[in-house]
């Protein structure tokens, strides 16, 4: 299982939103390459990037600074947020080397640029599933979709993803425990290669991830608040 370290963007400083709710953030660096280098050296592989500015307007604001993140340390990056276009998404892989993009609203929204992209990319392409009671949201995690979470997980297989990142909007930035049985139920009920997100606040939150078969985890609050230290995350992988 890979355990990907987050960078979550905000008028270019690390940040954490609770429950994604703009009006309650918490800045935690001013250096987001400063920090990545942190995680390297900590052994991260992967690092997920979020850009909030992106997110809520859909249009790419902190491109070239995670350009520069993944140029200077040479770290595998995920990133999302705001991502609308194919031209959005050549930018990053293409010219920027970004190793894969986060499709969230796009792929709610926008079926023939999904199915697109992963047809050109494949597994460079996840899937976003950003949940709350149930339902996906989009805009930056302001509207709802009207689609449930497993139905649009198969949907999305369908259209040759094979790669989703699963949040359960009331768990993030809580450091209350992930939604394992919704990514248990993803991971066993489908093929995709799931990546759970959303409320790891230790140690335990990520070995309870690790059981039900996911791919990955993303934890963001709880290595800021020392409440998961990065470096003995890798004795178990």
């Amino acid at each position: 299982m890979i355990i990907y370290p987050a960078i979550d963007l905000l008028d270019g400083q690390c940040v954490r939103l609770r429950q994604g709710r703009y009006d309650e953030v918490t800045v935690y660096h001013s250096n987001p390459l400063e920090l990545a280098r942190r995680f390297q050296a900590a052994g991260a592989a992967w690092i997920h990037i979020v850009d909030l500015n992106a997110a809520r307007s859909g249009q790419p604001y902190h491109a070239g600074q995670i350009a520069d993140i993944r140029s200077a340390t040479g770290l595998k990056i995920q990133t999302g947020g705001g991502i609308r276009s194919m031209e959005q998404i050549e930018v990053l892989l293409d010219q920027h080397q970004i190793d894969r993009v986060v499709l969230g609203t796009a792929a709610v929204r926008d079926r023939r640029l999904t199915e697109s992209a992963l047809k050109r990319y494949g597994g460079r392409i996840a899937i976003g599933i950003d949940a709350a009671d149930g339902e996906v949201r989009v805009e930056g995690w302001t509207q709802g979709s009207g689609m449930k979470t497993m139905e649009f997980a198969r949907l999305m297989s369908d259209l040759g993803a094979t790669t989703v990142i699963f949040t359960d909007i009331s768990r993030d930035g809580m450091m209350t425990g992930t939604a394992i049985d919704e990514v248990r139920r993803l991971t066993e009920m489908t093929s995709l290669q799931v990546i759970a997100s959303g409320g790891i606040g230790s140690m335990q939150d990520i070995e309870a991830v690790r059981q039900t078969g996911a791919a990955g985890v993303i934890v963001g609050r709880a290595i800021y608040e020392g409440k998961v230290r990065l470096e003995a995350c890798w004795q178990k992988g």
